[in-house]
Order: structure tokens, then sequence, then C-alpha cells
């Protein structure tokens, strides 16, 4: 006779999920006292806990605070989730139209690790086009779909970049202040660009990509060679193009638009 699964619960790691799952609320910082109260645990414990989880990247501590928040691993999780079940296959048609469409590569991308990585990308065919490195870990800041994460994605994102940034090419910025002034055009206009600023003459458009939850999953791309994305074609065909996209693989992740 097979025994309830529920006989081989391990406890410490029962009390450590459910530490982290205090995080799912709307505070998103936590004290050791605050979750020892909810918890009902030992503050001892709690501590052991929390700083088990924060070695293993799960839980990150502020440090003018204390106080935790969720770590950078448990993003990667989640993204790596959606890539799984549900956002590649819905993905994919989407990303061969806009590479059809416009005649340039499609590519869909999120973060992990605090680095932009593409993890799928659509070929138009085209003799001189841009390889999409699908895996390959890129800057943030320097990127189009780094930039749309920073400017729509989580705050820690911001505060955890390096400064002075990294110079990938004569085009990047690495003027933090800059940057952030350049983040705030993103969110207002809502896409992303990339003007050889990590690989000197190719020109990249980024959106974001939302759930159900509301919340940034992922960046859908086009990526060309900078002397085919001027800007007027940015403006007139690729923006508009690109935008009604990401609009419409956000939809089919369950996310409702209110304009």
């Amino acid at each position: 006779m097979r025994r309830d699964k529920t006989n081989y619960v391990i406890q410490s790691v029962s009390h450590a999920l459910d530490v982290l799952e205090q995080f799912a609320g709307s505070q998103e910082e936590l004290g050791v006292t605050e979750l020892s109260k909810r918890l009902k645990l030992h503050k001892n414990n709690v501590f052991r806990i929390l700083a088990t989880l924060e070695a293993r990247g799960y839980i990150e501590q502020n440090k003018v605070t204390e106080n935790y928040r969720l770590g950078v691993r448990c993003a990667t999780l989640g993204q790596r989730y959606l890539g799984q079940v549900g956002l590649l296959k819905p993905a994919r048609p989407i990303l061969q139209q806009l590479a059809g469409s416009v005649g340039e590569t499609a590519m869909i991308g999120v973060v992990r690790s605090g680095m932009a990585v593409v993890l799928d990308a659509a070929d138009p065919g085209q003799t001189v086009r841009v390889v999409a490195q699908i895996g390959e870990p890129v800057p943030l800041h320097c990127t189009a779909i780094g930039k749309v994460a920073l400017a729509f994605g989580e705050a820690t994102l911001k505060e955890a970049l390096p400064e002075p940034l990294a110079r990938c090419t004569e085009k990047t910025i690495v003027d933090k202040e800059r940057l952030i002034a350049e983040l705030d055009r993103v969110a207002e206009q809502g896409w992303a660009l990339e003007a050889g600023e990590h690989v000197l003459d190719v020109t990249s458009v980024a959106t974001p990509v939302r759930d159900y939850t509301g919340s940034l999953v992922a960046a859908l791309a086009l990526s060309g060679p900078t002397y085919r994305m001027g800007e007027q074609r940015l403006r007139e065909q690729i923006v508009p193009l690109l935008t009604r996209a990401s609009k419409e693989l956000s939809g089919r992740l369950g996310f409702e638009s209110k304009k």
C-alpha cells in the first residue's frame, strides 16, 4: 500500500518555503521579527532559514534597512517556468510573423541573474541579418531587451547596476544618470532602442510582454543592421508592428490592457 506523500514532507524544507511565500504579498521587504511573528517560529530558526536562502540567491538583504526581499534566483526560476509551460509556445508564431513582415530578426528575451538572455528567435531569411545568440547572457544597460527590463521590471534591477557601467562599444551609455533618463523615456514611450550600444552597426527595438498579473515577463525585439533600421522605418513600421505583437502575446498570457 502506497503511503501518502505528505508523510515524506521534510519540516525544515517546509518552513523555508513558508518563509519564501511570505514575500508574495504587497510588502517588498520583511524583517526577522515580522517573519517570526507571522510563522510562529523562533527568531533564530527564521534567521538560519534566511541565511541559507540568501546563500543560494533566493533571498537578499537590504544593507540599509537590514530587511530581506526576494532574490534574483526566484526570478530565474519563474522565467524558466514560463519558458517551459506558458511563454515560448504562444510566442513562436508571433516571432515568425514579425520576422516575415519586417524582414528582420525577431527575438524574445528575459532577465536571468541580472543579464538579458534571448530564449527564442525567428530568422528573416535575409542574406545580411543579425544572428540571435540564444541563451547567451548580455548586459541589461546596452541592449533593447535589457532596457525594457530595467524600465518596466523590478526596481532591484536598477539598484543592482554596477557603477561605472561597462562599455561594450563607443556608443554604450556608461553614465548611470544618463541611463536612468533614457529609461524614463522608454517607460513613457513604451519601447526601447539600442543603436550600436552592444554591437556596432546593429540596431534593436524591444517592447514589454506582460502576464495576467500585469508583471513584466519578457520582451519582444526586432534586430537588424543599422543601415536598414532608419528612424523613419522604425517609427512608421517597426515600432507599431512590434507594439502590436507584444500586446497580442501579452493577451495570450492573460494580460488585459486598460488602454
